[in-house]
Order: structure tokens, then sequence, then C-alpha cells
């Protein structure tokens, strides 16, 4: 079967890279190239049929993912296609399944089913819970266990997957022998090394990884190279265990590419504000452009119920320095299970700092935007910036809270600096008449 990647080298350019360009505004053979270079991905499984293709990588619109999935202590089928929905419902670009109970197979089918995003799993949750129940212990999982999770996830439309080959036996010896602060957060990357540790044995993903790269050219999804030991708190960003996974995953990068599958690279979670720069720089060149995915950075350890917030500050920077695609964080993070009341405000302030960036990335293209919502905003065009808003829905509500007689907002009513400068500078006949009518009927 012929790949997305090696259509595009032979210059084919399929429907779904003319429906990428015409949402970005770019000339398709822009597409084209991006996706022969890897410096572009369009993910997308060819059992899927019901997918809006997207296009994550440089010289694209910033990406947003949302994570739902259940766990042992919450598992709800209709809660998380409501989940799922609602990301999708406030801009989410894809929806990725994380789940870790009996009935992860049955949310991720009908994920897959009810929304028309592109949908990434992490299957070796899927081998270490089926091990868990089959064994008595995930460290006992086998690599035909953890090639039938990813087949599984395959053949049900994933379109893309998380895969942890980038934590070694090294690395995970390192850090037994100079522990870290938070020791290694990311539930694959635990997993993964503890199979090390047990079994006494290189990562069976790594060890195995051209069999990985068999069904993802059956399938054409694309690998998402995870960061298994991406720092969990300020103090370890950027250690020898970060960087060192890093170097595994670029050599990853290469390998991937070569067999013609599409690859993204997962990036860090916590980090300084002065380090994101030069990490996403070194990132990037080290991975041949690949399109980077970083969780964040959370920039400060000390915000629980906040860390949607910590995630927008460090997540503006890091796309202005080059990251391609941002995954929301919730106010949940670090103290429980996201419920949907979560879902809108991390999809909206992941999208804030995916827009943010996107002002320096891509420069008037996306300050367009801005542009049209601030004339709309000087004219007291309020319908017009309801529109324009990122969130039109809070706009509004807000707005409304406290009607002003004057047309302005109720913060300044006839002392708007919009009314003074109409009355005593100027402005276009009808203007703040127009202004009036749309404030009452907006």
């Amino acid at each position: 079967m012929t790949t997305t990647v090696e259509a595009a080298k032979r210059g084919v350019v399929l429907e779904e890279f003319k429906v990428v360009a015409l949402k970005e505004d770019v000339d398709v053979s822009f597409v084209v190239r991006g996706v022969a270079s890897g410096r572009i991905v369009v993910p997308r499984n060819v059992v899927r049929k019901n997918v809006d293709p997207i296009g994550i990588g440089e010289g694209l619109r910033t990406k947003v993912n949302a994570n739902v999935g259940s766990s042992m202590d919450l598992s709800d089928v209709n809660m998380e296609v409501e989940k799922a929905k609602l990301a999708v419902k406030y801009g989410a670009d894809t929806v990725m399944d994380l789940s870790t109970s009996d009935q992860m197979d049955e949310i991720r089918r009908a994920i897959i089913k009810e929304v028309t995003t592109p949908v990434g799993t992490v299957p070796i949750y899927e081998a270490a819970h089926m091990a868990l129940k089959k064994y008595g212990s995930m460290v006992h999982m086998t690599v035909d266990d953890i090639m039938k999770a990813i087949e599984l996830h395959a053949k049900d439309g994933v379109d893309f997957m998380t895969i942890h080959a980038g934590v070694t036996r090294d690395g995970v010896d390192f850090l037994r022998k100079h522990p870290r602060v938070a020791g290694i957060v990311s539930r694959g990357g635990a997993i993964i090394a503890a199979w090390i540790i047990h079994n006494e044995k290189e990562n069976p993903l790594l060890e195995n990884y051209d069999l990985i790269l068999e069904l993802a050219r059956e399938y054409d999804f694309a690998i998402s190279l995870g960061d298994g030991l991406r720092p969990g708190c300020q103090a370890d960003a950027n250690d020898v265990a970060q960087m060192t996974e890093l170097l595994t995953v670029s050599k990853l990068v290469r390998r991937t590419r070569e067999r013609g599958v599409q690859v993204i690279v997962e990036g860090p979670g916590h980090m300084p504000i002065n380090q994101i720069e030069h990490h996403v720089k070194q990132a990037k060149i080290l991975t041949g452009h690949a399109p980077l995915y970083t969780l964040g950075p959370i920039v400060t350890d000390v915000a629980p119920g906040y860390d949607h917030i910590t995630l927008a500050i460090g997540g503006a920077l890091a796309v202005a320095a080059g990251v391609d695609y941002l995954c929301a964080v919730y106010p949940s993070e670090h103290l429980g299970i996201p419920l949907p009341e979560d879902i809108k405000h991390g999809v909206i302030a992941s999208r804030i700092a995916a827009h943010a960036g996107d002002i320096v990335r891509l420069g008037g293209k996306a300050l367009r935007w801005d542009l049209e919502i601030s004339k709309a905003r000087a004219s007291l065009d309020w319908r017009t910036q309801f529109k324009l808003a990122i969130d039109p829905e809070t706009a509004m509500n807000i707005h409304r809270r406290v009607p002003s007689r004057s047309g302005a907002c109720s913060v300044c009513g006839e002392y708007c600096v919009y009314l003074i400068l109409s009355k005593f500078f100027g402005q276009r006949a009808g203007q703040r008449n127009s202004a009036k009518i749309c404030h009452q009927t907006s």
C-alpha cells in the first residue's frame, strides 16, 4: 500500500491535502512538500471514513489536542463521548483517548464513531491493563501483547498513536542512579520503565520498532513519539534523562520517515519560561523539523486548579518558538480526572496560547483575526465582536450581565472612549446608530 508520505513524495495530490490547503489558505503544493519532507503531518487511518482532515506542522495554524479518557476510579462511556464532543465544540483539532479501565475498547470505539476529528490513543495502556488482568502485573506483558494492542487500535481506526520508544534501558538506569525530584511523570514512560527494570531488558517498543512501523504502514496511522522521560516539575527540566531521550527520538524520526510513515515528536511538560525557546529550537533541529507536540510547557508548579493558565503561558511562548501542536491541560491537572465542565476551560486556554504564538509564527495571516475584532470593537459592533470571539458564548453572557443604555459596555457607559471620540473627532455617518442597533439585536 502507498502511504500518505509516499504519495506526497511522488507528487500525488491526495484529497486530504486539498482540504488542508483550503483550510490553511496555502497552496496545495506547500502541503504536499511539507508531508513529503516530514515537516507536516496529516493523520488519517485508512480504516476511518468520517475524518475531517487537518494538517499539523510548520507554516500551518497551531493545532490543539484534547485528552479524554476513563480511569479505574471513574469509567463512563457516555461521559467520555460527551467530553470528546465538548472538546470539538470548543475548538479542539484532535482528541486523544487515554482510558485505563475495563471499558477502554468501548470508549475508544464510541469516540471514533462520534467525532470527525483525528483520534489518537496510547496503546501501551491497553497492553498494560490486559497484562494486569491476565498475569496479575503489567510488567509481565509480552511483546505479543503489545503488538496486539497496537493492531487492535489500528483496526479500530485510530489515526495517531503515542509510542514511548525513546525510553531506553540506559536512560532508566541513569534515573535510578540519579533520582529526579518528580521522577517519571509520564504514565506510559513509567509503565515501560517498570517493565525494563523487572525484565532486565531493553524497551520492547524500541526493540520491536520495525514491527510497529509495519503496522503503521498497513493502516497509515501516524506515530507520535512519546516523551516518556519528560520533566514533571521545574527542577527536572532539561536534565540528562530528558535530553538523552530526545536524542533517541531523533534517530527514530529518521527511521520512521525512511519507512514512509508520518511522525510527530512529543515535547516537554514542565519547564521554566527562560528555557522554553532554546529547548524548542534544539528539538526542532535534532528531529529534522518534525511537528512538535507539547504539554504546555507548564511554567510553574504552584498552581493546582489553574494549570490551564500555566499551560497557556508556556504554550504561547513555545508556539512562538516553533511548536506546532499543543495538548490542552485542564484545571483538574494534577488533582483528578477531568469532568465535562473542565474541558471547555482547558481547550479555550490552549487555543488562546496557540493563536498568541501564531501571531509570531504566521504573522499577518494570524493577525487578521485580531484586526477584524479590533475594528468591530472600535465601532461598538457587538454582533461582530461576539462572532469573532474565541468563545462567543462567554463573551456574550458577560456583556449582557449589566445592560448599558449607551450602546457601549457597562464599564464606561457614556464615558466610553469610542463614544467620546465619535462625538469630538467625528465618525462615519450612522456608525454610532448601527452600533446601538447591533447592541440591541445581538
